[in-house]
């Protein structure tokens, strides 16, 4: 499923219009990206969470040139599903 088409589920399941439905799809991603940008964690009770991880520097390999490079510290979004949808996935 792309945006467009999540923007249409919620748009029928919702009772929306499209145009107020990617509204809302819009300032749901805003907000969560904003949150994690800030160093935020987002919790919505039963879906999941959304945290950021600290990834450290590392040591890794080219495989083209088998030349070993150095992989910069940063920093990664992570996505821990909660109960009900794991259990709606089984």
């Amino acid at each position: 499923m792309n945006k467009t088409e999540f923007i249409n589920a919620v748009s029928e399941k919702a009772g929306l219009s499209k145009v107020d439905a990617k509204k809302a799809v819009d300032a749901f991603i805003s907000t969560v990206s904003n949150e994690l940008k800030a160093g935020g964690k987002v919790a919505l009770l039963g879906f999941g969470s959304f945290t950021v991880a600290e990834k450290a520097a590392r040591k890794g390999v080219n495989p083209k040139t088998k030349e070993a490079i150095n992989i910069p510290a940063r920093k990664s979004v992570k996505f821990k599903a909660g109960s009900e949808l794991n259990e709606l996935v089984k």
